[in-house]
């Protein structure tokens, strides 16, 4: 049974498919989700003449809060479930690694878009390194 179960999100509608599989999994055990949201790290904003328009510190508190946002339209769909929501910055196959870690997830649940299998050798996706590398359980819905 995974008491703690880590859900990556990446924006797109299709990563959203694996919210009623972690729902079913989450109420069935009495677990508690993070969803996780991972943004590439920020570079300053420069406007036309070269002048800074916004830094990366107020970048990331940007993209935080938008994340956060993007996260509680998710976390609608848990309702009656312990949710934490979470936003990293960097790699997302490594970041997902480092807050499974540190959440000490039993579970890695996340959805990716169906993909061939020669495609999916030559060019893994996020899901496929996740799998490889995890030392946790990951389940993958391919949708």
């Amino acid at each position: 049974m995974a008491k703690r179960i880590l859900t990556p999100i990446d924006g797109r509608e299709q990563s959203e498919g694996i919210v009623p599989v972690v729902a079913a999994l989450a109420r069935g055990a009495g677990s508690t989700v993070r969803l996780l949201r991972v943004f590439p790290v920020p570079e300053r904003v420069m406007g036309a003449h070269g002048q800074t328009i916004a830094y990366v510190d107020q970048e990331m508190t940007r993209l935080t809060a938008a994340g956060l946002d993007e996260l509680a339209h998710v976390e609608a769909q848990l309702d009656g479930i312990d949710v934490e929501r979470v936003v990293r910055f960097g790699n997302p196959t490594d970041e997902i690694q480092l807050e499974a870690e540190a959440f000490g997830a039993d579970l890695i649940a996340l959805a990716t878009t169906a993909r061939g299998r020669l495609r999916a050798i030559l060019t893994p996706g996020v899901a496929e390194r996740v799998v490889g590398r995890s030392a946790v359980p990951t389940l993958v819905l391919h949708v």
